[in-house]
């Protein structure tokens, strides 16, 4: 499910086709199985393209977007989108997924930097949620 979704994702950096186009494409080919979740995570982080893209930007150390592998884009993109936009799976696990997506279609060097910034962001997260539980009991 989340590799289908990493994959519409992966080919949308490089068609300017519409959402529904690129869906119906990939019903039509076969190749990959779109589940309405498979739709849902990428309808999520085409639907949430500029906001993820700012908080992967946000946490780049000495980079800048346009330095980032397409693959890896794709895999962050899928991630920010899951930990902010999406309930059903723990950060942790999120993390963990979008890395082994990456030992499987990313650089061996885009592994780590996947993790480390994928890490950054959900310990951006919880200091957030944290600040916000402090001040609510002040």
């Amino acid at each position: 499910m989340r590799e289908n979704a990493f994959v519409l994702i992966f080919e949308r950096i490089f068609h300017e086709d519409s959402v529904e186009e690129l869906l119906s494409t990939a019903r039509e080919c076969g190749d990959l199985e779109i589940t309405p979740e498979v739709e849902r995570m990428f309808r999520g982080v085409e639907g949430n393209r500029a906001v993820i893209d700012e908080t992967i930007s946000a946490h780049l150390k000495k980079w800048t977007m346009s330095r980032i592998s397409k693959v890896s884009l794709a895999i962050l993109r899928l991630g920010v989108w899951e930990i902010f936009f999406c309930d059903d799976v723990e950060d942790d696990i999120v993390v963990s997924e979008c890395v082994r997506l990456a030992t499987d279609y990313a650089y061996e060097d885009d592994v780590s930097f996947i993790n480390g910034v994928l890490g950054s962001i959900v310990r951006d997260k919880i200091a957030g949620a944290g600040d916000k539980a402090a001040g609510g009991k002040e």
